[in-house]
């Protein structure tokens, strides 16, 4: 780097400049994955859009690299940049809701929990993710599947416009009728294209309280489980958006001793009605089986939205993988009750979401996120302490991956992906895929922006 260019940088940002000779710098490029330890050139932390406009200038001047540092909450750790340049836009976090509109507008350092704060003030909900320290960028920029998706659909089905820097430097608004191809990609294939310092969502009216079903069942139960379940999905309303889920109960409150540790096959999730409607429209789950337990009850949102928080710290070791299945027949489940009876650590999780409904309403030739037709998508979440460990985790998914290949639509959702791997961004967008690299040639031909593969190499 120029080092003139760089104290010029420096001397114009309001925000910070870190460098790796800085005491800071470790801390700095710390994300939620403890696995990851890229060591960029430069963080910027900015304080708004000039400094995200000096940062972009800087780096092309310079010929470095550039990735876009939200929540830092991608499992592959997209938020950092090996020998780049970090656009920390971390401390922009200010979220915005106007009443009148149902719309809310939100910095692109802002997490699901600020949002939630806000929103939840007037009994409004944008439909995001499922953890509150999830940063709202990658999420809605890759997609966004959470809680409310069968009613609402995903984080960037619900995105109005977007401010985006662009790589010249410029600021330009995207939505449906400004830049409306480059909207149009932000809308699931949003990362690389450029910086988006702060994105308008469409909100909507939300119980203030709803029914949250958390029943778990012996692991041994987990055939029988998952083909109630399916039955249930099959003709469930789209207020209902559970995930059934293998795993192991944590030796920890607010569980009863007696069963921490074990496995368990388990459904969760919230019914978008207050709780009355909610109840017995979810009862049906509670009774696939003789519980291990059942935690169901009613529950405000923005608890609903931090519930499981605690259950993925900052720091801890992650390997995710994931695939969409056209269903969920007794083969697929016998092939996922096989899977989840292998899971290397009791921190490790096999997720199974159904879709449809507002998911499956938009087709997936209109929309950068493919595989709307796919009835379940499924997590295949390695988490664990120990690194002695990472070669068992990290085959246990990329395994559990290959063998649902036969019952899989063919593609995977890139927020629960290894990034580094070259099929899996035209794996994920299918017949989207041209139509993005034509627009990501038009908005960043030099490829500056480049924390993934698959676009523009």
């Amino acid at each position: 780097m120029d080092q003139q260019a760089l104290t010029s940088l420096t001397s114009g940002l309001r925000g910070e400049v870190i460098t790796p000779g800085d005491e800071g710098y470790d801390e700095a490029r710390r994300v939620w994955n403890g696995t990851v330890a890229k060591r960029p050139a430069l963080i910027v932390k900015c304080s708004g859009v000039a400094d995200v406009i000096d940062a972009v200038k800087f780096a092309k001047a310079s010929d470095l690299g550039v990735s876009v540092r939200g929540g830092g909450h991608h499992v592959a750790g997209a938020a950092l940049i090996e020998g780049g340049l970090v656009i920390d836009l971390s401390p922009m976090r200010s979220v915005r809701v106007d009443l009148e509109s149902r719309t809310v507008r939100a910095e692109g350092g802002a997490l699901l929990g600020d949002v939630d704060r806000e929103t939840q003030a007037f009994g409004l909900a944008v439909p995001l993710g499922l953890f509150s320290d999830t940063g709202i960028a990658g999420l809605t920029l890759a997609g966004g599947y959470g809680w409310l998706r069968r009613k609402y659909g995903l984080s960037c089905d619900n995105l109005i416009s977007a401010d985006v820097v662009t790589a010249e430097g410029r600021l330009v608004k995207a939505s449906a009728t400004e830049n409306a191809d480059l909207f149009w990609a932000l809308r699931g294939g949003g990362w690389d294209l450029g910086v988006v310092t702060s994105f308008e969502f469409r909100a909507y009216l939300v119980s203030a309280e709803m029914f949250f079903v958390f029943v778990t069942y012996p692991v041994a139960d987990t055939r029988s489980v998952l083909a109630g379940f399916h039955r249930f999905m099959e003709t469930a309303p789209r207020e209902a958006s559970p995930i059934a889920v293998v795993w192991t109960l944590p030796a920890s409150e607010p569980y009863p001793e007696e069963v921490w540790g074990q496995s368990f096959v388990g459904i969760a999730g919230p019914y978008d009605a207050p709780p009355s409607e909610g109840e017995p429209a979810m009862q049906p789950l509670r009774e696939l089986g003789t519980p291990l337990l059942d935690m169901s009850g009613a529950m405000p949102y923005t608890m609903i939205q931090r519930l499981f928080d605690e259950e993925y710290p900052k720091g801890r070791r992650y390997y995710w993988k994931s695939t969409y299945l056209r269903d969920l027949d007794e083969a697929a489940i016998s092939e996922l009750s096989k899977i989840g009876g292998q899971r290397p650590s009791p921190l490790t999780s096999l997720d199974v979401w159904p879709l449809g409904g507002a998911v499956s309403d938009v087709r997936s030739g209109d929309s950068v996120v493919g595989h709307r037709d796919a009835k379940y998508l499924i997590g295949l979440e390695s988490n664990w302490e120990d690194a002695a460990q990472d070669a068992a985790n990290i085959a246990w998914a990329r395994d559990g991956q290959a063998a649902l290949a036969p019952h899989s639509t063919g593609g995977s959702y890139l927020n629960f992906e290894d990034l580094s791997e070259t099929n899996v961004v035209a794996a994920s967008h299918g017949p989207s895929l041209a139509r993005l690299i034509e627009v990501k040639r038009k908005y960043d031909a030099n490829n500056l922006f480049r924390s993934r593969r698959g676009l523009v190499d």
